[in-house]
């Protein structure tokens, strides 16, 4: 994969040529599409079924194959009822919100399989595609082998493991992991699964670790830093969205400020290498050498 600038970058200067009027905001708007739907295009053919051509319907497919029916209306119901399906169960089974009780959540319910793998298809927004960049960045770096940290349904690990990179997937959920291990054998890739609850992370085996859109999620944020620190070789790189607000559809997001992450990234001497504060808000720390 060839070096290119980061979309970030460009999608902010693009917009500074409107404010200056060297182009019209119509012209802005065009080409603002043309990139993106670059990057849509990496995401759909890393995540599509072998010989489907549109993601939704791939997607459902997916999950009906997984759950054995064929009626994928009614699996594209529970996927659009998904958010809300979480927030109750959430609020039944989780009602003080210490350790124990969001671990045991996260390791039992799969409705998590119908919220990501149905934003995965991009038809509420963009942001999956922070994925697309992360690669991007990992390709522009030289790196070898990535570790998707909370990793979800596999989406990223999929999109990594088909860029040519060695892959591992580590969850603290073992419905996550099952699932996840499925998609891969499904397309025939290899990658390795490690559950949070019975392995640790290997030392220093790490070149680049994705944690997106997970840190909101974690009871012990900083542990976790220390945890990944090690597990990164020196000179590695972090990649990930710190950042959160209260949102009373979610309220698995327990982690809004993250001042105290920042901190211990610092303690630990990572330094930061890129920000993204025009699309989706990631964040690279590099550790030191």
């Amino acid at each position: 994969m060839s070096f290119e600038r980061p979309l970030a970058a460009q999608l902010r200067e693009l917009w500074a040529r409107v404010d200056t009027n060297e182009i019209t905001s119509d012209d802005a708007m065009a080409e603002q599409e043309r990139l993106l739907g670059a990057y849509r295009r990496i995401w759909r053919e890393a995540l599509l079924l072998e010989g489907e051509r549109d993601l939704t319907h791939s997607t459902l497919t997916e999950l009906a194959r997984r759950r054995n029916t064929s009626d994928l209306a009614a699996v594209r119901r529970r996927c659009e009822n998904a958010v809300q399906n979480l927030k109750h169960a959430w609020n039944e089974q989780v009602p003080t919100g210490d350790a124990p009780q969001v671990e045991r959540f996260y390791d039992g319910t799969d409705l998590f399989i119908d919220e990501l793998m149905w934003w995965h298809t991009l038809n509420e927004d963009d942001t999956p595609l922070a994925y697309v960049a992360a690669l991007k960045f990992a390709a522009a770096h030289d790196v070898k082998s990535a570790l998707d940290f909370g990793s979800g349904v596999g989406s990223g690990g999929l999109l990594f493991v088909q860029n040519g990179f060695d892959v591992t997937l580590a969850d603290i959920s073992s419905v996550m992991l099952d699932f996840c291990a499925w998609r891969f054998e499904q397309r025939e890739l290899s990658a390795r699964f490690i559950d949070l609850k019975n392995e640790r992370l290997p030392r220093e085996s790490f070149d680049f670790i994705t944690a997106m859109d997970v840190f909101e999620h974690l009871t012990e944020p900083i542990l976790t830093i220390d945890v990944l620190a090690d597990a990164l070789t020196p000179g590695g790189y972090i990649f990930g969205r710190f950042a959160s607000e209260i949102d009373p559809e979610r309220p698995m997001h327990i982690v809004q400020d993250f001042a105290p992450v920042f901190a211990r990234l610092g303690e630990k001497g990572f330094t930061e290498v890129w920000r993204d504060d025009w699309l989706w808000g990631h964040q690279a720390f590099r550790k030191p050498h």
